[in-house]
């Protein structure tokens, strides 16, 4: 019998998170970044035919598939704490560099061996790396909005080394809480990104920058999706902005069936909303959250009570939801097993 992930590719909503290609006993499966194309009838963009093809049926796979799994009702029920926070070295960062001062501050103090992430080069095009450094952790700051499978780089991470930290969106933190559950403990912080959608490198440098946004690529210097509006700043000092609703119909495929906003399963989640402009919302969710933020509060201002705070949260997950519950629910009714959305707290 092939592994679910089968199915999942089949039916259009593989998240590209690179779990499969990094736990697979026999290398029999590598998500490539053609693969991101996943056209439904072409497997041959996933090595080997997706790998099910040739695989030895151990079903690892299946067990640390996000979408296999499934989704939670209640997202915020595993929140113990809520603040906003921002790094005291936050220069160049997305807003508070609150996710990259955890991790220098964690490799200085010795506390972790390698960080799993992603950078990119001049023309915004993503690229995962293993991060062993704090000098490391500057060539991942500041958010890219383009997907790349982050997850995979775990199979080279748990070859070397033996404390791992994994930076990821949703459905990268969701398969890494899987992995560190079923197949390795060497995951020992998983830190998750807010996250409404995400894009193809192809659509994101071809048709939204220069088409909508109508500025060159490499003259980008930030952007961000904030107060209703996608935002693009350039190197002359120029903001420009659109709707979201006028780039949104060109995120990836699956994440119009992703029903996780805030990273459910992450030990601390890391955002913008909910926090005011230059700082961080955090949520710390596991007791593994709690000890290594503990670990770096000293390198962090704290501001216990952030507006507009949990609300404004709630709202965009309430909104998330509405735009991809239905069309997650329908994908389920075609799987040979049983998934979807459940009521009960991670």
């Amino acid at each position: 019998m092939p592994p679910k992930i089968a199915e999942v590719i089949e039916h259009d909503v593989c998240a590209a998170c690179g779990a499969c290609e990094a736990v697979c006993p026999i290398g029999a499966v590598t998500v490539k970044k053609a693969a991101e194309i996943r056209d439904p009838n072409d497997l041959s963009l996933y090595e080997k035919g997706a790998g099910y093809l040739v695989c030895e049926g151990c079903l690892t796979c299946s067990r640390i598939c996000p979408v296999v799994d499934g989704f939670i009702e209640n997202e915020l029920a595993n929140v113990r704490k809520f603040f906003a926070a921002r790094s005291r070295e936050n220069a160049g960062s997305q807003d508070g560099g609150v996710t990259s001062g955890i991790l220098k501050s964690l490799f200085k103090q010795d506390k972790i061996d390698c960080a799993v992430g992603i950078t990119r080069n001049e023309k915004w095009e993503p690229k995962v790396v293993l991060l062993t450094s704090a000098e490391d952790v500057e060539k991942v700051r500041g958010t890219k909005y383009t997907s790349d499978p982050v997850v995979a780089a775990l199979r080279e991470a748990f070859e070397k080394y033996d404390r791992i930290a994994v930076v990821g969106v949703p459905c990268q933190a969701h398969s890494a809480r899987l992995i560190r559950e079923n197949v390795s403990e060497k995951i020992v912080l998983i830190i998750g990104l807010l996250c409404m959608e995400s894009f193809y490198h192809d659509v994101m440098l071809d048709k939204i920058i220069p088409e909508i946004m109508k500025v060159k690529i490499e003259d980008v210097r930030k952007m961000e999706f904030t107060k209703g509006k996608f935002w693009v700043y350039t190197s002359d000092g120029e903001v420009h902005s659109v709707p979201i609703k006028d780039v949104a119909k060109y995120a990836r495929n699956p994440c119009h069936h992703c029903c996780d906003y805030t990273s459910v399963f992450a030990d601390i989640s890391v955002g913008s909303v909910g926090a005011p402009d230059g700082w961080n919302s955090v949520f710390i969710r596991t007791d593994a959250g709690e000890e290594y933020f503990d670990m770096v509060r000293e390198e962090m201002e704290i501001m216990e009570d952030p507006k507009p705070g949990l609300e404004l949260v709630r709202k965009l997950i309430d909104m998330k939801r509405k735009n991809n519950a239905e069309h997650f629910k329908e994908v389920c009714k075609e799987f040979s097993f049983e998934t979807g959305i459940r009521d009960e707290t991670v």
